[in-house]
């Protein structure tokens, strides 16, 4: 039993201590310091120098890995929350509302999200693909008129991340609202009739509260 312990112990280890490279790189992504030596890292993840090395190949490949999770956790909780919505407009602007709110809730999050921005709009990994998805399956199913699957998608990432710019300029304007008003123009521009386009921005969110229990 102690044979079969041990190793578990050690993994749970180098996974705590892997994790806390990813955190501090992700504050560090926040505050646009990446011009830092490996040494702030370690520090700022109270880790040794040494153990950085057994994570990662060097700094690059340790941001490139942050800025990926940090998508691909939002991305994750967006399915779940999602996941029993059948109509895919709803499913689209519901994700679309609550990315908006994120930006207030999650502000070292939402400065990664807006740091990166044009190259996550074309990542295979967190919200661009869940967001493609979304928009195909509502073509798919008559809900949307989109003649460009991808130029939709740009339009919605442009979106987002102007949205969040202007959240963080403004700290006085309500996200909620102003989530609410992005993606109704979205729906109306991807062929929602208003009054539905507004049925659908007026649906009850889930509990965001309980959502910030899954942070990491």
């Amino acid at each position: 039993m102690a044979e079969k312990t041990a190793p578990r112990r050690v993994d749970r280890r180098k996974a705590r201590t892997r994790t806390a490279l990813v955190c501090a790189a992700q504050r560090l992504l926040a505050e646009r310091r990446t011009d830092v030596p490996i040494l702030e890292i370690t520090e700022l993840a109270d880790i040794g120098v040494g153990s950085f090395y057994n994570h990662f190949d060097s700094k690059e490949d340790l941001f490139r890995v942050a800025v990926e999770e940090a998508l691909e956790w939002w991305g994750s909780v967006m399915d779940r929350l999602t996941a029993d919505i059948e109509d895919p407009a709803v499913a689209y602007a519901q994700s679309f509302r609550m990315t908006g709110r994120l930006h207030r809730r999650h502000p070292e999050l939402s400065r990664i999200l807006l740091n990166h921005g044009l190259e996550l709009a074309q990542s295979e990994r967190g919200l661009a693909p869940r967001a493609f998805h979304d928009i195909r399956a509502a073509v798919d199913a008559g809900r949307f008129e989109v003649e460009d699957l991808d130029l939709a998608l740009a339009v919605t990432a442009g979106a987002a991340l102007a949205l969040g710019a202007l959240l963080h300029a403004q700290p006085d304007r309500d996200d909620g609202t102003s989530a609410d008003l992005a993606v109704r123009g979205l729906l109306r521009q991807f062929g929602i009739p208003a009054d539905e386009a507004e049925r659908i921005c007026s649906l009850d969110l889930p509990d965001l509260d309980a959502v910030d229990t899954l942070v990491r």
